[in-house]
């Protein structure tokens, strides 16, 4: 069901000052973008249906195809999905969030590239670390990390969400499962202590830390989170189809825009996950929602260890052999246009057009008559 409120709405009503409210370019670009998308201004094409006993003209605008539009990531999202669904190993699955305190986020913001790579960088060497000790495995294991920069209240709250095979590579080749006998992958303790010392550390590195700001991240405990294990692989790639192509907020979450003020649905997880609603002002709006936009080309899905586009090639095949492959429900081919009147045939171009807006003559006309205009 198409949502009646969208971010986009918020943006193209705030047009005029967009450049007042967010100074950063790249920045500025996307929420442009965000603000055009299927809309004249992104020019458009003209479909028909495939099915002769439709044969209908459908006329659409043009995606954006940014990937913080809340409009433009369904596809993407089952592509990448499917794609994943052929690497699932055999064997129980963990998801692991990490999370770094408030006194940090001010820094992250300064410098978004640096550290959210040094997230992904830190996180992973606890997790191999604790992998390759022989008390929990004592082999090589893979991850999938996924980063999220917001909480509910689209507020600033980097973290990391990992989906992590509950076993591992032995130097000898084989596979082993977790010694916890899938009831949890790592003590999560004594992951929140080594990731916040190796965080710490990596950061000083980076930047110059105030010995008081120093002290005061080692005086509070660091959120390492392991939810229980998947009951299995379907509800992995559920998960992941929740988790991988997300924005800060979706459209359907946003109640009402009334007195230049958007309302929207949030859960507080502190209350069990009740749902209540937030309301902001535009300009607040606006500037937490440009919070999430990620530096130009940088990477927020990456896979490591044998999940790694360098091992899994070589490594999943064997796992697969040794393990036995998952078996999933079959899907239906995906299609990418399929007629909004019949719903069975398929929509092909026929003709596309500028932000001038298709050609009256041309809507409704004749398929034939289009075919040949266009040669």
């Amino acid at each position: 069901m198409r949502p009646v409120h969208e971010v986009a709405d918020v943006l193209q009503r705030n047009h005029y000052r967009l450049d007042e409210l967010v100074t950063n370019s790249w920045k500025l670009r996307t929420l442009y973008a965000l603000a055009a998308c299927r809309t004249p201004a992104m020019g458009g094409h003209i479909d028909q249906c495939t099915n002769p006993d439709c044969n209908k003209i459908h006329i659409s605008y043009n995606s954006c195809r940014n990937r913080h539009c809340p409009k433009c990531q369904g596809h993407k999202r089952e592509e990448w999905i499917r794609a994943r669904e052929s690497e699932l190993i055999n064997a129980p699955y963990f998801h692991v969030v990490f999370t770094v305190p408030n006194e940090l986020h001010e820094v992250f913001l300064q410098y978004p590239k640096e550290l959210y790579s040094l997230l992904f960088k830190v996180s992973w060497s606890v997790i191999s670390d604790f992998s390759s000790n022989p008390k929990f495995i004592g082999g090589k294991t893979g991850m999938i990390a996924i980063l999220h920069t917001w909480g509910q209240n689209i507020s600033f709250h980097p973290h990391l969400h990992c989906v992590i095979p509950g076993g591992g590579i032995t130097p000898q080749g084989k596979w082993r499962n977790s010694k916890a006998k899938g009831k949890f992958l790592f003590p999560v303790k004594a992951m929140s202590k080594v990731f916040r010392a190796r965080f710490a550390e990596e950061l000083r590195k980076f930047i110059y830390l105030d010995d008081n700001l120093y002290r005061n991240l080692f005086a509070k405990k660091w959120v390492v989170y392991c939810k229980r294990p998947f009951f299995g692989p379907k509800q992995v790639i559920e998960y992941l189809g929740r988790y991988t192509h997300k924005v800060a907020i979706s459209n359907h979450r946003i109640k009402s825009l009334d007195n230049a003020s958007v309302t929207f649905s949030a859960k507080d997880y502190r209350k069990g996950g009740k749902i209540h609603s937030v309301s902001l002002k535009d300009e607040e709006f606006i500037r937490r929602f440009s919070l999430h936009i990620l530096p130009k080309r940088f990477i927020r899905i990456r896979h490591y260890g044998i999940l790694s586009s360098t091992l899994k090639q070589v490594v999943l095949r064997e796992l697969h052999e040794e393990l036995g492959i998952v078996v999933l429900e079959q899907k239906e081919p995906i299609k990418h246009g399929i007629c909004p009147y019949c719903k069975k045939g398929e929509l092909v171009t026929i003709m596309t057009f500028d932000n001038r807006g298709p050609p009256k003559r041309l809507i409704g006309i004749d398929h034939k008559l289009l075919i040949a205009l266009k040669k």
